[in-house]
């Protein structure tokens, strides 16, 4: 492998050949993933410790906790969204890896045909990951995290069945998810602006010809 190759395929992915697409780089590979990174972990990082229920007592609260959290936070939610990540950014990705290949640059895709239909296509299915994401996450996560959670204890064979917990940090995961949300509402934008942009310039470069 050349690295002529592998610098056609960086300057791909970092430099896509539309204004918005080298935007959603700037976005998804910035700004998202820090949000992701950091924040993602201060807000769930220490959620185990917080969680207390009514009696408060740590046989009690653990046992709650792992039926209010069946899979660890950090797991769960870090791992459903840095797939996200890696799978939203796989068509892009094999469209560069194949431009850099054929040694296609950056101007070519936007004046042949065959090229232009490829990238379009590679931005759909993105798209496409996209939605199919933005829809796992309203079915894994919902739109908010409620304050108080009742737990079945009736297998601790105590007085109690029904015990309440306080969620702690509720409206600071409400909002993390709202963002996360937001996030891919915006990427999935940014998507379909850069489809109507490859289309206005290869329009503008037939006319030219």
């Amino acid at each position: 492998m050349s690295l002529n190759y592998i610098k056609n395929f960086y300057e791909g992915c970092v430099k896509p050949p539309t204004v918005i697409g080298q935007f959603h780089t700037l976005f998804f590979g910035s700004i998202r993933m820090f949000f992701l990174g950091v924040l993602g972990f201060a807000v769930y990082g220490n959620e185990a410790l917080h969680f207390s229920c009514d009696p408060d007592r740590r046989e009690i609260n653990l046992f709650c906790y792992n039926q209010f959290r069946p899979i660890t936070p950090q797991v769960s939610f870090s791992v459903f969204w840095a797939l996200q990540l890696v799978i939203v950014l796989v068509p892009g990705a094999t469209f560069h890896l194949y431009a850099a290949f054929k040694s296609i640059s950056q101007e070519c895709i936007l004046q042949k045909p065959i090229y232009t239909v490829v990238y379009i296509v590679s931005v759909l299915v993105r798209i496409s990951l996209e939605v199919i994401s933005f829809w796992l996450q309203i079915h894994l996560f919902g739109f908010q995290v409620t304050p108080l959670y009742l737990c079945d204890a009736g297998s601790l064979g105590g007085k109690f069945t029904i015990i309440k917990c306080m969620v702690p940090d509720h409206f600071e995961k409400t909002i993390f998810l709202i963002a996360m949300y937001t996030f891919t509402v915006i990427t999935m934008v940014l998507c379909v602006a850069e489809v109507f942009e490859i289309i206005f310039r290869r329009l503008c470069f037939l006319i030219k010809q």
